[in-house]
Order: C-alpha cells, then structure tokens, then sequence
C-alpha cells in the first residue's frame, strides 16, 4: 500500500468511522431522554448488571480473532478466506457453549451479580452473544479493508433500531424487558445488515493447524481484553462495597457521562488506526509516521474537550445531569481532564502494540495498572468519595507512564518525541484555559457562562491555526477540501453572474 493510497483510504475510512459515530451519539441521547420517562432506574440497574455478564462472555467468545484477522499480513486471498473461516466458526461454536453454559447457570449467576431471581432474563439478554459472534468477523472484514462507509450504514440502522422497537415496547411493557429485547433486535439487525453488504460468505471450511497459528495471537488478545474488563469493572464492585447505592451512582453516572463524549473520538478513530498500522507494520518509518499523525489529530479534539469539561463541570453537570447531581461535578471535571490526557499520552499505545503482533504488551500493561488500582481503590474508598474520585483519576497517570516505557523500549518512540508531537494541541488549550478562567471570573451567570464557551472555542481554533504544521493537516483533510471547493466555486460563480 503506498503512501498516497494509504493516505486516502485512511482518510475516507475516518471520515466514515467520525460520521458513524457522532450520528449514533446523537441518536442515542434522544432514545435515553425517553426511555427514562417510561422505565424506572430499577429497570436500568438491572439491564446494567445483565450487560455486565453479556460483555464478559463475549471477551471468550471472540477470543481475538477479529483483531487477527485486522493485524495479520496473509499470504494472499484464499489465506485471509480459510483463516476467516476458521474465525468465523470458532467464534460460533464458543459462543453457542459458552450460552449453554450461562443458560444452565443462569440463577446462580444472577444472584452473584446482584440480580437475584433474574435468571430469565439472563438467558434471553445472553442470546446476543452468539449474535455478536456472527457478526464480528464480517466486521473484521470491513475494518481490514477500510471499508467504514458500509460499517456506516450498518451502525446507522442499528442506532434507529431502539426508536423503532425498544421505545414501543416500554410503551408496552414498562418494565426491562424493553430494553433487554429492543438491544437483541438491534443485534440482529447489524449481523443480517453486515453479512447482507459483505462479499466474503462462510464456507464449511476448517484447518485446525490454521486455529493453532491463529491462537498464538488471539489467546494473549483475549487476556488483554479481560484484563481491560476487569479495569472497568472491578471499580465498580469495590465501590459498591465500600460506599452506599448513593455514591456509587454519583461514581458511575459521571464516569459514564464523560465516558460517553470522549467516545465520539476513541471509537471512531481507533479501529481505524489498527487497521491503518497494521497494514504498515513492517516499514517502521510509516509505522511511525501513521501513529503520530492520527495521535496529533485526536489531540487537536480532545484537549479542549478536557480542559472545558474541568471548566465548565457545574454548568455541564447542571445541564446533562440536574441540580441534583451537584455533588458529582468535582469528579466530572477531573475525570474529563484524565481522560484527555490519558487518551492523547496512552489510549492508542495498546493499538501499537498488538498492530505490530505483540498483544502481550499491552495485556503486561493493563496487569500492571490493575493492581495498582486495586491498590489505590482499597485505600482511597473508605476516606469518603471526594477522595476516592481524586485518587481514581490520578491513578491513570500510572498507566500513563507505563505505557510510555513501553513504547520507548520496544518502538524507540520516546516521550519527549511525543510531546513535541502534540504540544500545538496542548498550548492552544491551555491558553484558552487560561482566557476560560478570566471570563468566568467576570460574571457566574449561566448565559454569560455559555457565550464564553463559544468565545473560547474560537481563540482555541485562532491559535492552533497559527502552527503551520497542524494548519496544514486540517487544511489537508479531505472534508475541508471539500468545503473550500464548494465555497470557492460559489464565490467564483457570484462573480461571473
């Protein structure tokens, strides 16, 4: 893949994976704002702690392989085939046992995650797992050859899905079995639109040698992946234990809250950086090149984001959340402040690691900062929740740290070349930070408030554009390309007339 034409198909693929995602994030609010005044939060709690057992079975069930089938360099077509097959009915026939197994045990299950008596609805919810299996692979498919446009249209169907099913059956229904088929439906619908767009259709072909050389990569994929679930949700169990029902929703509602925006970014540009590294993961100097441009990017995004939600956190919590939630805007701020540094400095590094085939890394990384956050949960969680939401958010900067070790040791990438990287993006948003502060300090009104955040947004843009090095990326995108264009030959046109 040369660099032009990689260039272009990384572009267009972000382009997609951006749209796809900012369209679902605006779908979903609208869903929510809506189902919460038909369901009561007990009907919510319970679908959480469902999903909970959901998530986790699907760590096993996908075992890895669609990373592998992403990462790997084939030899050639009928190679990448009989190795998605080999994906695809693996994935399948795990899935299918690992339901038999949750069926069998589904009311001992439901009482150790804090649903006891919800055994049904563990079975029905847990249907999705063999779902999501068939569909994983065709995604796989997609992503490898950056064809985001049809995971577009996929992701769009499947974001009205809840419009058009769950809203009418909490209509209905009124309890949470609105929620729990309205998210099956929605499943189905992704795996019939995927396979129905998708050119490659599963042969009853299997190698078992192809499994074992698959498994070498896929089994340390999937150890990074309960690692990684064990980090999101062991928090929540040391919490819960710790602190009453009141400040665990104060807990997870704002990790949630700020979750959900800072995933607009992440979930649209990383299965599209994978994707882009590991097609160039045998030429270092592309390597190289590729991971920096898209980190570069995702700060120009994501810094502001974090600055202004550490800001603004009374008004925003005000805003999203209610008089009510007060006591959770000290938490929102900061952990918007972590994220972005977290997301800028660490989020991407596991994407080189396993793009160069090394998932083990980034599994001794995410072991690394579980204990530590174990460690820091245990003592920071009976000082009261101030401190246990301080203590929380600074512990990423642990991983933060391992993780740039890490890439200096293995990819000779080193921090300080990082910085550099990203330092327009940082600069201009600490000096908006800086004008922020004095603004608000001028009046506390809301209005006043608001109109500063559209006053920031545009010193922010003003100063980044004065570094030519971003100035050109931004102005090299093919969206704004596309805006001069019509623009231009707008002008052009006015003028002839």
């Amino acid at each position: 893949m040369s660099n032009k034409i990689g260039s272009n198909k990384i572009s267009k693929a972000l382009q997609w994976s951006t749209i796809s995602e900012i369209t679902s994030r605006l779908i979903a609010p609208i869903t929510n704002i809506v189902l919460a005044r038909l369901l009561t939060p007990d009907a919510f709690g319970l679908v959480a702690t469902v999903t909970m057992v959901v998530t986790f079975a699907e760590v096993f069930t996908d075992a890895g392989f669609q990373k592998y089938i992403v990462q790997h360099e084939f030899e050639d077509d009928v190679d990448l085939d009989i190795s998605t097959n080999v994906a695809f009915w693996t994935n399948l026939f795990f899935s299918l046992f690992i339901y038999t197994v949750i069926a069998v045990f589904a009311n001992p299950i439901s009482t150790l995650v804090g649903s006891e008596g919800e055994g049904k609805s563990i079975i029905v919810a847990c249907m999705a797992i063999p779902i999501v299996a068939f569909s994983s692979i065709q995604m796989a498919r997609f992503r490898r050859s950056f064809d985001f446009r049809s995971l577009f249209f996929a992701r769009l169907v499947t974001s009205v899905t809840p419009i058009l099913v769950t809203i009418p059956l909490a209509i209905a229904l009124k309890n949470h079995w609105a929620l729990i088929i309205g998210t099956l439906v929605s499943e189905l619908v992704n795996a019939i639109v995927l396979s129905a767009m998708s050119q490659w259709k599963p042969t009853f072909t299997y190698s078992l040698e192809k499994l074992r050389e698959m498994l070498s990569f896929s089994l340390w994929s999937m150890f990074e992946q309960i690692s990684i679930w064990l980090t999101g949700n062991l928090d929540i169990f040391i919490v819960g234990k710790m602190l009453n029902d009141y400040y665990l929703g104060l807990y997870k509602t704002s990790m949630t809250v700020v979750n959900g925006y800072m995933r607009i970014i992440t979930a649209a540009t990383t299965p599209v950086l994978f994707s882009a590294l590991s097609r160039c993961q045998s030429n270092d100097t592309e390597f190289r090149m590729t991971f920096f441009k898209f980190q570069r990017l995702v700060s120009v995004l994501i810094m502001p984001m974090g600055i202004g939600l550490f800001l603004y956190r009374d008004l925003v919590t005000y805003i999203l959340l209610g008089s009510q939630w007060t006591e959770a805007s000290g938490f929102i701020g900061l952990w918007a402040l972590t994220s972005s540094i977290t997301i800028i400095f660490g989020h991407y590094n596991s994407e080189a690691y396993r793009s160069k085939g090394k998932p083990k890394l980034s599994l001794l990384a995410q072991i690394i900062h579980l204990v530590f956050l174990i460690a820091v949960l245990l003592v920071v969680a009976p000082l009261g929740f101030k401190i246990l939401y301080i203590g929380r958010s600074l512990a990423r900067i642990q991983l933060i740290m391992t993780g740039l070790v890490i890439m200096w040791v293995i990819f000779r990438i080193s921090t300080w070349s990082i910085i550099k990287n990203v330092y327009p993006a940082v600069v201009s948003a600490l000096l908006m930070g800086v004008l922020s502060y004095g603004l608000q300090m001028i009046s506390f009104n809301t209005i006043w408030r608001i109109i500063t955040i559209f006053i920031c947004a545009t010193f922010y843009i003003v100063i980044l554009m004065c570094f030519r090095s971003i100035r050109t990326e931004i102005l090299a995108l093919p969206i704004i390309k596309k805006v001069v264009a019509f623009v231009s030959g707008k002008k052009k046109s006015q003028t002839l007339s």
